[in-house]
């Protein structure tokens, strides 16, 4: 577990990363690791983000590595192949089925009770809510199982590719105290940090993340948009995360992707992943967490599950 632990709103816009690296008393390191694995080709376009970071950054190139290690090591590679093939073909199973249960829970959430009924009314809603999260479940497993079965058949780190970047990654981080993860495509991510079990790698070192980062490293991984350019929306899981960020499920750009004025929506997202406490992160968003629970900076804001939208306490 990292000995200091933040998750940020977006930084394209509005970069805060600085900020709380200096409230934290981290912007004294003499390195900070960055990691834009999510960027994927665009990895190294960091910048902005060196700059933000007083010219002391070191991006881990994990991205990078990652296509490195695969174009060595051709059984790794149809390994991943595979891997990539089952994971989409079960998403798309997943998929129809979690549709067709949310369209069910959305219409009992808007059916108005009947004299002398509501309580048959109210069975039926935490009914449908137990049918989204078993299939959440389910599918979560199935996902777990193919990855396990990845590792199990094709040992990734054990294979002399992997372990020689795997190793130069650990001398990058010798001198970093504070390691630093964004945005991006969160599925690309996830590949790129488990393929060097990155949680193993951070270690106790502070850690702030954002966006995609933060999804990847919560403890489940969800998709959302409730008003896609095409199509209905519907979240979704992808899968487990990596669990370093703890107890909180992270909604990145909330404030375009989810309708948070009807509260019905607002309840169905917050009971149907509890545990997890439904956090929107949008731009200014910080939460730090204090080895207990989260500290919330001003505005940041949780789902909760009577339909409301709450600050998290400070």
């Amino acid at each position: 577990m990292p000995r200091t632990l933040a998750v940020l709103g977006p930084q394209r816009l509005n970069r805060t990363l600085g900020a709380t690296l200096e409230e934290l008393d981290l912007a004294g390191s003499a390195r900070i690791a960055t990691v834009t694995a999510g960027w994927e080709e665009r990895e190294d376009e960091d910048e902005e983000l060196h700059e933000h970071l007083w010219q002391r950054s070191v991006n881990l190139h994990l991205h990078a590595r990652t296509d490195a290690a695969l174009h060595a090591d051709r059984e790794l590679r149809t390994g991943a192949r595979w891997r990539t093939e089952r994971l989409r073909e079960v998403q798309e199973l997943y998929r129809i089925r979690v549709a067709h249960a949310l369209d069910a829970a959305r219409e009992l959430l808007r059916r108005e009770p009947r004299p002398n009924a509501a309580d048959l009314l109210a069975q039926e809603r935490a009914g449908a809510i137990e049918t989204l999260r078993t299939l959440d479940a389910e599918h979560e497993a199935r996902v777990g199982a193919i990855r396990d079965e990845f590792v199990a058949r094709w040992k990734p780190l054990e294979r002399p590719a992997v372990e020689h970047q795997r190793a130069e990654v650990e001398r990058e981080l010798e001198d970093c105290s504070v390691v630093c993860v964004a945005g991006g495509h969160v599925a690309v991510l996830l590949d790129c940090l488990r393929l060097f079990a990155f949680p193993e790698l951070l270690g106790e070192r502070a850690l702030v993340t954002w966006s995609a980062g933060a999804m990847a490293l919560s403890e489940r991984v969800v998709l959302f948009h409730e008003s896609p350019p095409q199509g209905q929306g519907s979240a979704e899981v992808l899968e487990t995360g990596l669990g370093v960020v703890p107890e909180i499920l992270p909604l990145p750009h909330a404030r375009h992707r989810l309708k948070l004025d009807e509260p019905r929506r607002v309840l169905l997202l917050s009971r149907r992943f509890r545990p997890l406490i439904a956090v929107p992160l949008d731009e200014g968003s910080r939460l730090v967490w204090d080895g207990r629970g989260w500290r919330g900076g001003a505005g940041t804001r949780k789902l909760t599950e009577e339909g409301s939208v709450a600050e998290v306490g400070s």
